[in-house]
């Protein structure tokens, strides 16, 4: 099966793509393509995989560039090949041939651009990262390398959906604290429960920031078992692990 690369043209012409599932090794709950280091998966078997996505983004798998992700507003600028994994979930980069990528499994995949500036960024923004700033870090990281933020433009890839995003009244104190116009973003679930609109709140935080145009692709990852994988689909499940979604943007 072929690699299946889901793209913006809101960020044309970069090369940049969020990769689905399809056209990977991986077999059993990571079938297809797991991008996931982290996972339990085999490593030759992802190693495998990220070098597809490489080859798709036509650069060397070493220029493949990644962090390790922990859910942390931290952002690292980029100048060439990483011969380790820094602890951040965003990176920019003014640099040709380097290709960004985060991984997901239901948190926001952002992939950012300054076209004319020749400046790109790449964010994993679940709700934590959000909450904390890790798009407005990447903007400001952005602007140090010559970007403007009314020319950025960017696009929040697959994620979950606010109608499968089931979260708990703690979770929504946390949000009203920082903000109390933050309830919009919460609808009514069963009983206490509520619906978060992951998706929706990020671009909040992108517009608010002053960016030129922020867009999601309106995929959800946790209701497109074959297209996507998902972190919350899985444990619902009770799969013993899950695979990673890639997004990847270069100059």
């Amino acid at each position: 099966m072929t690699l299946e690369i889901l793209t913006s043209d809101s960020l044309s012409p970069l090369r940049h793509g969020f990769f689905t599932r399809n056209g990977g090794a991986s077999s059993g709950v990571f079938s297809g393509l797991n991008c996931g280091p982290g996972s339990s998966d085999q490593s030759d078997v992802v190693a495998i995989n990220r070098a597809r996505v490489a080859e798709a983004m036509q650069v060397a798998p070493d220029r493949l560039v990644a962090v390790h992700q922990v859910h942390s507003p931290d952002v690292i600028t980029v100048t060439e090949p990483l011969t380790g994994k820094p602890v951040a979930d965003a990176l920019v980069t003014a640099t040709p041939g380097l290709a960004l990528s985060v991984l997901t499994a239901d948190c926001q995949p952002v992939l950012f651009a300054d076209a004319g500036a020749g400046v790109i960024g790449a964010a994993h923004a679940g709700w934590r990262g959000a909450l904390d700033g890790v798009l407005e870090a990447t903007l400001d990281a952005m602007e140090s390398l010559g970007a403007t933020r009314r020319n950025t433009v960017a696009v929040i890839g697959p994620s979950i959906s606010q109608r499968a995003y089931e979260v708990g009244p703690e979770f929504l104190e946390d949000f009203l604290a920082d903000d109390p116009d933050n309830a919009r973003f919460f609808a009514n679930g069963d009983g206490d429960r509520l619906q978060f609109d992951l998706p929706g709140y990020g671009l909040h935080r992108l517009r608010s920031a002053g960016i030129g145009q922020a867009e999601w692709t309106r995929h959800c990852t946790y209701s497109d078992p074959d297209r996507f994988y998902s972190y919350r689909r899985s444990t619902h499940a009770k799969d013993a692990d899950y695979g990673r979604l890639i997004s990847v943007i270069r100059l």
